[in-house]
């Protein structure tokens, strides 16, 4: 038996800050959600599960404060050990503008996908991918010019690298529901994650099993057939503390042929075998079942943004998209067909399964080894084409990290090297107009090989009590092995194949990545920081053999893209209301991988632009103004600019010097005014109103045609209360109205390629309006509620 006590409250959440970080606990006093924001460099705690209230009791719910911004590294030396000075490289690494999204800033919301949360931190841009959850994550502009997936930063869950050795990395698999916080380090961190981390990383967390301590079941449910249905359990018994999350959903989709089906699976487990040594087994697998729209130009998104009536190509309404099919599967006559005729989609499945061994040598040194395989197995029939393969990779990583002095300076230093490794061959299918994507005969098949090996070294050392020096580098040796063999069958309705184009390549690339950086901490309410470093990235395999117009040939010729920035920050924390973070960066690219759509649909040809440079500012500001009034912001400003790179198109050529990078949007903001009742019957009740800014941005080189900006506003209610019963403690009900003004906007734009009249001009802004691959809209009007109780 239970009953709702709408005057109980949650126990006290607590969070341990400042230089006893990791062993010392501070009880929270006010009610603004906890996000840590900008170069916090300790290792962050885990919260410590409260004590239970009696049954009789109705506790009310003590309010927490701001979480303040972390104290340099430069007065830990004794306070934490190697080993979570080791886990703070992949949350807080000294010296980084960093960004900590705590669990409690979507915990009373419906958190679908990574778009629902990570734009609660400055430097993140969101474009929705080709698929319900599979978003391009852009850190200071890094990714927003790549066609599908995410590349140029490294992604890790739980300290385990989740982008495979190519570089490519895929949201899919990631359920917002399974994380306790969400770290977002910003700027070229070469040196500390090696090859692809130009802008920077991402570290997802999961809620460690002692903090769950029992059960807990929700579902969300609401517009276009969306339900999803999660569980978490967790537990910390002796040696042993371990978690599982497990969700299905699944809905219709807001545009035509979207529907999609989606499960999820992500484990964590810590066993300390003995006082000296911890073994932790992660588990990830996503299985995906969608189908996909076909990306629009700008023309046919204002006349039919949801590509509605699009059942055949022979019916379709003005603005549907539709492909060109071989009627046989391979060659001879086509048949113009909408996505929903052809059944465009994917079926894909993710397996992820990490381990780590952490022994310590004494009170000052921990050796970690850590191993994953990672298993990306695709079916893709995306377009004319469909793209089948397994892709099985290999990461292994060794470091040492030591506490102690150095020349009698408290010092922390990292050493470490690793190895991983992705060997496949995929292939590619022509689709047949047969419909359900039938497949013909195969178009071209690709051996690929990426290997990368390095080493890196690491020191912290405390100058002087207020300053902190940071100085690390990275040396890594990339080998790429492809073998592109395109098929051909030029007798029409004879499936011969009359010869093959083979084209290889077999490039190596050594690359070197230091970074130097100062934090000084004058005080408790200022920290300071400088800090410059590098980045790199190599091409994909994939990319050295798509040319311009989509289809297959040599463009092996790639080189790696380089960058070097310089950061300069400030954290202001007056009092426990107020924090306030701003950051100035400005970056230098050679080389810059450049990606734009291509007719073909699914193919996107990959250029380097010799020289750009990358500005901007982000600032995030919270404020707990008064008793349970709360604001959040976190904003962005990019000014990223070619400042030598000569295109060429049809053998003429244009100059790009001075011309904005398209897909950067030079200015993104999101504001949230809430309140959240601290006391009294209603205590638990609480709501926020959210505004999404995005400005408009260009979509090609010449600069010629712009994307269209929007404004979004939602609403949310929420309401949070302790069960007294034997079996449940706590209930959480929410409603959210996205997007309440039903606006119709651009929610991904891939960049497309100019073109030119036969006496060398550029075709206008008007025509290129009308080039496909590129638009999806975002979604109208949507209402989701949800509830989540948790159990005993």
């Amino acid at each position: 038996m239970f009953r709702f006590h709408p005057r109980a409250g949650a126990s006290a959440l607590t969070l341990g800050f400042g230089l006893s970080m990791l062993t010392n606990w501070a009880e929270a006093q006010t009610t603004l959600p906890s996000v840590t924001v900008d170069a916090p460099q300790a290792a962050r705690a885990k919260p410590a599960r409260s004590k239970p209230k009696p049954r009789a009791v109705a506790a009310r719910r003590p309010a927490r404060p701001l979480a303040p911004l972390a104290v340099a590294a430069a007065g830990r030396a004794q306070r934490i050990t190697p080993s979570a000075a080791r886990d703070s490289l992949n949350q807080a690494p000294a010296g980084q503008t960093q960004t900590t999204i705590d669990r409690s800033q979507f915990e009373n919301r419906p958190a679908f996908s990574v778009a629902d949360v990570l734009r609660d931190s400055p430097g993140i841009s969101i474009k929705q991918g080709n698929g319900p959850r599979d978003f391009g994550i852009s850190i200071r502009g890094s990714n927003a010019r790549n066609g599908f997936g995410i590349r140029n930063l490294v992604i890790f869950d739980d300290g385990f690298p989740v982008t495979q050795p190519d570089g490519l990395s895929r949201s899919d698999l990631i359920d917002p529901r399974a994380y306790g916080a969400i770290d977002v380090v910003r700027g070229p961190s070469s040196a500390l994650y090696g090859n692809y981390a130009t802008g920077g990383a991402l570290n997802f967390r999961t809620r460690p099993g002692g903090t769950i301590d029992g059960v807990e079941y929700g579902v969300d449910g609401g517009s276009f057939g969306y339900l999803n249905n999660y569980l978490a359990a967790g537990k910390k018994v002796g040696n042993f503390e371990g978690s599982l999350f497990a969700s299905d959903a699944r809905g219709d989709g807001y545009i035509g042929n979207s529907w999609f089906n989606t499960q999820t699976v992500n484990f964590l487990g810590t066993l300390q075998m003995t006082p000296d040594d911890r073994f932790t087994f992660k588990l990830i697998n996503n299985d995906l079942t969608a189908r996909l729209p076909i990306r629009s130009s700008l023309n046919q998104f204002y006349q039919n943004p949801f590509q509605q009536g699009c059942t055949t190509g022979a019916t379709a309404a003005a603005g549907c998209g539709t492909v060109s099919l071989f009627n046989n599967g391979f060659n001879g006559t086509k048949s113009t067909e909408t996505a929903l005729q052809a059944g465009l989609g994917r079926d894909d499945r993710r397996t992820i399964i990490g381990g780590r061994w952490e022994h310590d040598f004494d009170n000052t040194t921990t050796w970690r080894n850590q191993f994953v395989f990672d298993d990306r197995n695709i079916n893709q029939p995306t377009g004319s084409t469909s793209a089948l393969g397994d892709y099985p990779s290999y990461n292994f990583m060794s470091d040492l990290t030591k506490r102690g002095e150095l020349f009698g300076m408290d010092s922390t230093t990292m050493v470490g090297g690793w190895y991983n490794t992705l060997t496949t061959t995929g292939t590619t299918w022509n689709v047949s107009s047969a419909g359900n994507a039938t497949l013909g005969l195969p178009q071209s098949s690709l051996y690929q090989s990426t290997t990368n090996y390095g080493v890196r070294a690491r020191e912290e050392i405390k100058l002087i009590p207020s300053v902190t020096a940071i100085a690390g580098v990275g040396w890594e040796t990339t080998t790429l092995n492809g073998v592109n063999t395109t098929l051909s069958y030029p007798v029409p309705n004879n499936p011969a194949i009359v010869g093959a184009t083979v084209t290889q390549a077999a490039p190596v690339f050594t690359n070197t990545a230091p970074e130097f950086a100062l934090i000084y901490k004058p005080d408790n309410e200022w920290q300071l920081r400088a800090r410059a470093a590098t980045g790199y990235g190599t091409p994909q395999v994939s990319n050295l053999f798509v040319l311009p117009s989509g289809a297959p040939g040599n463009n092996t010729s790639l080189k790696t893209q380089t960058n070097l920035g310089y950061d300069l920050g400030a954290d202001w924390s007056p009092n426990k209301s107020v924090k306030v973070s701003a950051t100035a960066f400005y970056e230098f690219f050679n080389n810059e991988l450049v990606s734009q759509a291509t007719q073909v649909a699914g193919f996107t040809y990959t250029f380097n632009a010799p020289r750009s440079e990358h500005r901007g500012v982000e600032l995030a500001a919270q404020w707990a103004f008064y008793r349970g009034w709360q604001f959040t912001a976190a904003y962005t400003y990019l000014d990223e600019v070619y400042t030598d790179y000569t295109e060429s198109i049809s053998n003429f050529k244009f100059n790009r010097a001075g011309n904005k990078i398209p897909g950067i949007s030079p200015n993104e903001l999101t504001a949230r005014l809430g309140y959240d009742q601290p006391s009294g019957p209603l205590q638990g009740l609480g709501g926020f109103v959210e505004v999404q800014w995005k400005d408009g941005f260009y979509m090609d080189n010449a600069n010629l045609l712009r994307a269209p900006g929007y404004e979004l506003v939602n609403l949310n209610v929420h309401y949070t209360t302790a069960l007294i019963s034997d079996y449940f403690k706590s209930l959480n009900l929410y409603l959210e109205v996205r997007n309440v003004f039903d606006r119709t906007y651009i929610a991904s734009a891939n960049n497309i390629a100019n073109s030119v009249t036969a006496a060398g001009v550029q075709n206008p802004a008007s025509i290129l309006a009308n080039t496909t691959g590129s638009i999806y809209a975002g979604s109208p009007r949507a209402f989701v509620a949800g509830m989540k109780i948790a159990f005993k």
